[in-house]
């Protein structure tokens, strides 16, 4: 006895669910549209800005510094370096963040991506500046500069700082003003960290040892960046609407 076929069922001896490499090669797909999504979303034009603003501060100083003979100090770069650091919040941002938790990824992927990609830009810039600094020093005295490993450390939990300050913004009911609402937050940190007594000498070096600071700001890379792995994770807006305050637009819109 021959059993009816039924249209739209599938074939005997068929498995209705997806195989494994059909799943792989879906969620492959999913990466490479969402790293696509993140390359174009990236905020390249103020990170360029941001970067290119410091530096050329810094070569209009050094020009200034050759003809006046006065080196220029690890002091001047880090000054300069804070527009590249401000530009930074701007990058941790999903401006479709709805259709990006359809994929079939975390939707943090693109934002971490985001920040992938802008690291090489601040590598590029904190050498750069680095190298015109040291320029302005006579070749003989070039070998008898300060370290550069607790400038180093420091600029890395400046930008850990800014990121954590974006990443949390982004997860609010604010995340169109991350940027705007980040960048007074880090650069306030920053000037904590620099001006409070008691806090500088653990965290600005004269007063602290190279040692010191930095472990002190390496341990401020690790929080942020913990903090920052944590928001990415979020998948929500922090700050919502009050019960009563939805009540009440609610009861306007029926109104209408």
């Amino acid at each position: 006895m021959s059993v009816p076929a039924v249209v739209g069922a599938e074939p005997a001896g068929t498995d209705p669910t997806p195989s494994g490499s059909r799943l792989q090669r879906d969620r492959s797909r999913a990466a490479l549209l969402l790293a696509r999504h993140a390359l174009m979303t990236t905020p390249w034009a103020t990170l360029t800005a941001g970067c290119v603003a410091g530096t050329a501060v810094l070569a209009l100083l050094a020009y200034f510094a050759g003809t006046s003979h006065t080196p220029l100090d690890q002091t001047t770069v880090r000054l300069t370096l804070l527009p590249a650091i401000a530009a930074l919040t701007f990058v941790p941002h999903t401006p479709l963040r709805p259709l990006a938790q359809t994929a079939p990824l975390p939707a943090s992927i693109a934002s971490a991506t985001q920040i992938v990609l802008a690291v090489p830009a601040l590598v590029v810039t904190s050498w750069v500046q680095l190298v015109i600094m040291a320029h302005t020093h006579p070749a003989i005295a070039r070998r008898h500069l300060p370290a550069a490993y607790p400038l180093i450390a420091q600029l890395l939990g400046w930008a850990a700082l800014a990121l954590a300050a974006a990443a949390c913004c982004d997860r609010s009911r604010y995340a169109d003003l991350t940027g705007a609402i980040a960048v007074p937050i880090t650069l306030a940190v920053i000037a904590f960290c620099w001006f409070t007594p008691g806090v500088k000498d653990l965290l600005v070096t004269g007063p602290a040892t190279p040692r010191t600071a930095t472990i002190a700001w390496y341990s401020i890379a690790a929080a942020s960046l913990a903090i920052t792995a944590a928001a990415l994770r979020d998948t929500w807006h922090r700050y919502t609407r009050r019960p009563w305050a939805r009540a009440r637009a609610l009861g306007a819109a029926s109104a209408r």
